[in-house]
């Protein structure tokens, strides 16, 4: 007869038997995934054969697809400004306030017209000459003060020489002047704004503290504005053309330039 003491220890060891059965098959599984064998080094080369690219870049575009992206891009381009308008060359033959300020926009706008259409590249550019038109319309003097583009300053020219005949000066009087030609698809022939031409001129900045070091120390008053007189007032006022919406955005337009497009302000 069995005592339960034997029992119990013949149930320990057949737990402990089957627990170590357990650890030697699972270690067996371990061991064989860790111990998988790797494939030979001469599979390796030819699979490393298999992916290698080829000589030259397979990826790149074919060139018939980079040909035509490559003609696709255009360079930017402006055609020439219309020339004024017979009411427009008549409004700046009567306009007087600041220095003519009609005839010099449209002489500016009639070369521009002439030298044909604007295109992105080398030949772009601005050129600033200094004129002295006679009372009867024809150019007296031209002079380059400075040119970022020989040839703009060469089609500038050439469309000067060729003006057709221009009205006579507003005043009667030779009108000089100094004018910007921009020859560039980026830049705005804008109509000029004339709302504020009766104000007067802001007066010119002089610091009040300068000295030369020998002369007693003084301080200057800053000038003040001058007005027109009351005849003066009424004749620019009469003058004034109504506004116009082109005007307005040409005059937005050149504060942004001023002050920047789309800048972070934050």
């Amino acid at each position: 007869m069995f005592s339960l003491s034997n029992l119990n220890a013949k149930a320990f060891a057949l737990s402990s038997a089957l627990h170590v059965l357990v650890f030697v098959l699972l270690g067996n599984v371990q061991f064989t995934k860790l111990t998988k064998t790797k494939p030979p080094l001469k599979e390796q080369i030819v699979l490393a054969r298999l992916i290698t690219l080829p000589a030259g870049d397979v990826l790149a575009k074919p060139k018939s697809l980079a040909t035509e992206t490559e003609s696709a891009k255009k360079s930017a381009s402006m055609a020439a400004p219309p020339p004024p308008t017979a009411d427009e060359w008549a409004f700046a033959a009567q306009y007087t306030n600041r220095n003519s300020k009609g005839y010099r926009h449209s002489w500016g706008q009639q070369v521009r017209s002439m030298m044909g259409t604007a295109v992105e590249g080398p030949d772009q550019g601005l050129v600033r000459f200094r004129i002295e038109i006679a009372p009867d319309g024809t150019l007296t003097k031209l002079e380059t003060l400075w040119s970022t583009s020989p040839v703009a300053e060469k089609l500038a020219r050439k469309a000067i020489a060729s003006l057709p005949k221009l009205p006579a000066t507003p005043t009667g009087k030779p009108l000089m002047f100094e004018k910007t030609i921009a020859f560039s698809p980026f830049a705005f022939n804008d109509v000029p704004s004339y709302r504020d031409d009766c104000l007067p001129d802001p007066p010119a900045f002089r610091n009040p503290f300068v000295w030369d070091g020998t002369s007693p120390q003084t301080r200057e008053e800053p000038p003040v504005a001058t007005k027109l007189d009351p005849k003066e007032m009424e004749e620019c006022l009469r003058q004034l053309p109504k506004d116009s919406i082109d005007a307005e955005m040409a005059k937005d337009r050149r504060a942004m330039e001023q002050w920047g497009w789309g800048k972070d302000t934050k």
